[in-house]
């Protein structure tokens, strides 16, 4: 993991999906400096945690249903229908990497459900 160093500030105001998803790949919640890449374009900063499945159509803050984007990759690819199995494969291949325990079966059904 890539990590810039600086001065660390109490960041609790956090959403709770943002929580989740930082500490599910070991950043430390309280160091405003992290570098988060881009699950799209790793080489770029990301500044969205994003609900692949948006909580208007039930999707919950899960480990699984969180990627990070950068802004314009969430305005190009977020909460809109023909990006969803895309986004949900990129995830997936990013948690194996990582190696975080997930759900397999959760993505199946979601890429079932919205292929």
């Amino acid at each position: 993991m890539q990590r810039e160093t600086g001065p660390k500030k109490n960041i609790a105001y956090l959403q709770k999906h943002t929580k989740i998803y930082l500490t599910n790949f070991g950043y430390d919640i309280n160091d405003a400096s992290i570098f988060v890449p881009s699950e799209i374009t790793p080489e770029e900063r990301a500044v969205d945690i994003h609900h692949i499945i948006g909580r208007g159509r039930g999707g919950k803050d899960r480990i699984e249903n969180l990627i990070a984007l950068t802004r314009a990759e969430h305005d190009d690819y977020g909460d809109k229908n023909e990006y969803i199995v895309l986004l949900l494969e990129i995830h997936r291949k990013r948690l194996i990497k990582a190696n975080i325990k997930f759900d397999n079966d959760w993505f199946d059904q979601m890429i079932e459900h919205y292929g």
